[in-house]
Order: structure tokens, then C-alpha cells, then sequence
């Protein structure tokens, strides 16, 4: 079982989450290139995998007793490349290569450029697949490990998505547990709008999944659901994870426009595309001032 977060572990990864999402809108600005919106949403479910949930080495990257993330979406790896290098995969100083010529950091993840990446991603919906490959594997080796994919919500309108859920029901995964970025939003506008994905909770547990549904931004919320999943002995489990879009960002949040703009090429309205990066550094800024009066209060 994981841990129970504390005040004190809470507040940090509070503070690191909110360093994070600096962090990726610093390296989209420079990379002129890349998604914001969701490597800014998914800020907080990251950082409490990589630096609280997650049973990994740095050092030793294919450990073989590791716990496998898969990263289904693979157009919000900026937010993974983040936690990888402040968990010590590779210099922090390396952030700055991201999209550029013979980078370890392409736009999607590419497994066999980046020690710490299980999976090479960008097809939207089959990340759930290549995830019940190494679940079943584990099972089949008798191996300890969890394996936690992380999806959007727009990649459940892939029927491979479905196919694969079917698959993990069948033969009781109940050491795969699944991420559902669930924004509402993906590139074209709501996905209500695009094609409605709603009653999701239901048509998983149609599917014989354990579902539980959190607060994306709750840290605590999702270090328990993280626990129920690893008590559930014959299902596989899915965390519908409520998120926002741009998170702490005010002028990007729930703007689909800031699904795969980087600061700088962005809408402009209402901040100029040459104020974009700065305004949103701003913005978290006053977000970690928050963050330290708030727990010193309790």
C-alpha cells in the first residue's frame, strides 16, 4: 500500500507540482512547439506519481521490478519529461532541447530515445492495449509490479480503446489501473460536443471495471484511489480523474484553443501571444504564494 499523504508531504508536492507547470510552459516557450492545456492539467496526478506513488529507480531505469507508466496520450509528455528530470532521469538543464533536432525529448515519447519511457505513443487510443501487454505479463511471471495508464478522455471515442477494456476485464488485470485525464475538452472543442463520452463511470463498470472518480487536483483524493485499486483483487480499476484544462492558468483554463498551443502561439485574446509566457509565470507565481498561506494556516 502507498502511503497516506501528511500536511508536510502534501505541501510539497503542492510546491512541486506548481514548479512543474512553470517548468513546461518555460520549455513550450522555447520549443515554440507543444501542448500546454493538458501537460498543465495533469500537473498534480504526475507529480504525486513520480514522487509518491510510483515504486521506480532513476538510477536504474529497467529495473526490473519497476512499476510501468504507461503514457497513452502521448501529446502531454512535456509534463512526464518534467517529472522525469526532477526525479534525476536526466539534467533538469536538458528541458530546453524539447522538439529540437535529435532531442530525447520529441513531441511524443519515443521509448528507445529516453531511459525511464516504457512506451513509444501518439495513436490515441492504444496505450490501454500496450498497457494489459505488460499487466498480463506481470501475472503471467508472477512479478509485484503495477502498471498505471494514463489516458484522455477524448482518445475513449477509439474503439481499440474499448476492445482493450473488454480484454482487461476478461482476465481480471487487477494489477492495471488506469488514469482517465477527464477535462472534457480535446483539440476540436467539448468533447460532449465532438462525440459524448457521457455516462463514462457507467459504461466502464458495464465493462466489469472497479471505477472510482476524484478531484484531479486532490492529491490526497488520488493517493487513496491509488490504494482502493491496489486492494481490488479481480477487476482492473479506472480513476476518472475531474481535471482542468491549463490549470492555474487563467487565461488558458478550459480553453480548447490551449490544447496544443505553446506560450507565444497562443489565441490572442486576451494576452498577446509576446506577454503569453510571462502572464502565465505570473499567474503560478501567486499560485505558490497560495499554496505557502494555506498551510500555514493549518
Amino acid at each position: 500500500m502507498i502511503d497516506t499523504l501528511h500536511d508536510q508531504k502534501e505541501r510539497a508536492l503542492e510546491e512541486r507540482a506548481n514548479q512543474m507547470r512553470m517548468d513546461v510552459l518555460t520549455m513550450l516557450a522555447e520549443a515554440q512547439s507543444g501542448h500546454s492545456g493538458g501537460s498543465l492539467g495533469m500537473a498534480d496526478i504526475f507529480t504525486a506519481l513520480y514522487f509518491h506513488v510510483l515504486k521506480h529507480d532513476p538510477k536504474r531505469p529497467d529495473w526490473p521490478e519497476r512499476d510501468r507508466l504507461v503514457l497513452s496520450n502521448g501529446h502531454i509528455c512535456p509534463i512526464q519529461y518534467v517529472a522525469m528530470a526532477h526525479a534525476g532521469y536526466f539534467p533538469m538543464s536538458e528541458l530546453s532541447t524539447l522538439r529540437k533536432i535529435n532531442s530525447r525529448l520529441q513531441g511524443h515519447p519515443h521509448r528507445s530515445s529516453l531511459p525511464g519511457l516504457e512506451t513509444t505513443s501518439g495513436p490515441l487510443g492504444s496505450g490501454l492495449s500496450q498497457a494489459i501487454g505488460m499487466a498480463l505479463a506481470a501475472q503471467l511471471n508472477q512479478s509485484g509490479y503495477q502498471i498505471y495508464c494514463l489516458t484522455s478522455d477524448g482518445e475513449h471515442q477509439e474503439g481499440n480503446h474499448w476492445e482493450a477494456a473488454m480484454f482487461a476485464a476478461k482476465r481480471r488485470l487487477n494489477n492495471l489501473t488506469v488514469i482517465v485525464d477527464r477535462n472534457n475538452i480535446q483539440i476540436d472543442g467539448k468533447t460532449e460536443s465532438v462525440m459524448p463520452l457521457e455516462p463514462l463511470r457507467e459504461k466502464y463498470e458495464a465493462f466489469n471495471w472497479h471505477v472510482l472518480e476524484i478531484g484531479g487536483h486532490n492529491l490526497r483524493a488520488f493517493v487513496d484511489a491509488v490504494n482502493e485499486a491496489l486492494a481490488v483483487h479481480d477487476q482492473p480499476t479506472v480513476v476518472i480523474a475531474h481535471t482542468i484544462l491549463g490549470k492555474d492558468v487563467p487565461f488558458m483554463e478550459n480553453d480548447h484553443r490551449w490544447h496544443g498551443a505553446p506560450p507565444g502561439k497562443g489565441p490572442a485574446d486576451p494576452v498577446p501571444p509576446e506577454r503569453q509566457l510571462e502572464e502565465a509565470l505570473n499567474a503560478l507565481r501567486k499560485v505558490k504564494e497560495k499554496i505557502k498561506s494555506a498551510h500555514k494556516k493549518t
